[in-house]
């Protein structure tokens, strides 16, 4: 069981599968392909808590786009009638019981009305005009005066939203960063458990025998960078804070996501680099040496 909360679209299975249906009719796919990509029916899932995740998360997204039918109402009522959410969420909580078999309710009764109103195809702006740039090393002081770095790793469009992925280095000095100085400088990151076999694994993430072969042993895991991610609208407000020394080009196979997380102000970079050491001790960060990432 991975799930946030009782509501139809909580959890990583349910936004995964409501998100990726509204990717498809997004791009303008054609609805046959969503119901292949996407089928209400899932014989093979894991089990009755996660098929009903899937299943409903599922079901809004037919009936938001004008995909749901009698059949497909019928089919969605036959697995919510297991009960599987609510009999788990009450081993947790009375109330979380409750919950759950309460939005169902709501949920089926929703899905049981025609919708009047299909959601259309959204078209979402890109930005084009970025304010730094992939591989783009920063410089920046935090508030005893020293210098910091940090490396733009890779900037992400999404539905609207864009990021820039910043990675933290162990760089420190009264003096500004260069590009020499910060490629013999350490990267923070972290390892991931692999359920796959080696092959498998380093078939999904090009670039890991740096990692495996630094760590020493046997092996079998992903790697991912400790990621500090700001919105463009958030880093125009404080964009000159930072000054572009060079450029250091990581793998990309090597730029998954080890941790992730926003800051929306200087200050919060401020604090975090201030104590990295303090962050690093409390987060389980690692230090990776920025040359192992490099691509050659």
């Amino acid at each position: 069981m991975a799930t946030d909360g009782t509501k139809i679209i909580d959890g990583d299975t349910a936004h995964d599968t409501y998100w990726g249906i509204m990717d498809l009719y997004d791009s303008e796919a054609e609805l046959k392909m969503i119901l292949h990509e996407f089928p209400l029916k899932q014989p093979d899932y894991f089990d009755d808590f996660d098929n009903e995740i899937y299943v409903t998360s599922c079901g809004l997204a037919y009936w938001e786009i004008g995909l749901m039918t009698p059949e497909r109402i019928n089919y969605i009522e036959s697995i919510t009638i297991k009960n599987a959410c609510v009999e788990e969420w009450t081993k947790l909580s009375e109330k979380e019981g409750k919950s759950r078999k309460s939005v169902l309710k709501r949920f089926l009764t929703k899905i049981s009305k025609p919708n009047t109103k299909i959601r259309k195809p959204k078209k979402y702006r890109k930005i084009s005009n970025f304010i730094f740039n992939e591989n783009d090393i920063l410089s920046f002081k935090v508030k005893d005066n020293s210098y910091r770095s940090l490396i733009c790793v890779k900037i992400d469009q999404y539905r609207g939203n864009c990021n820039y992925w910043f990675v933290p280095t162990t760089y420190t000095s009264l003096e500004i960063s260069t590009e020499q100085l910060v490629a013999k400088e350490m990267i923070l990151g972290r390892t991931i458990g692999s359920g796959f076999d080696k092959k498998n694994t380093r078939e999904k993430q090009p670039g890991i025998d740096r990692i495996w072969d630094y760590v020493g042993g046997n092996n079998n895991f992903f790697f991912g960078l400790t990621i500090d991610a700001v919105e463009h609208k958030d880093l125009l407000k404080f964009k000159d804070s930072f000054v572009k020394v060079g450029s250091l080009k990581i793998v990309e196979g090597l730029k998954k996501i080890g941790s992730f997380g926003y800051s929306g102000n200087f200050e919060s970079f401020e604090n975090r680099y201030q104590d990295l050491d303090k962050k690093i001790k409390i987060f389980g960060y690692k230090k990776y040496p920025m040359e192992l990432l490099l691509q050659k």
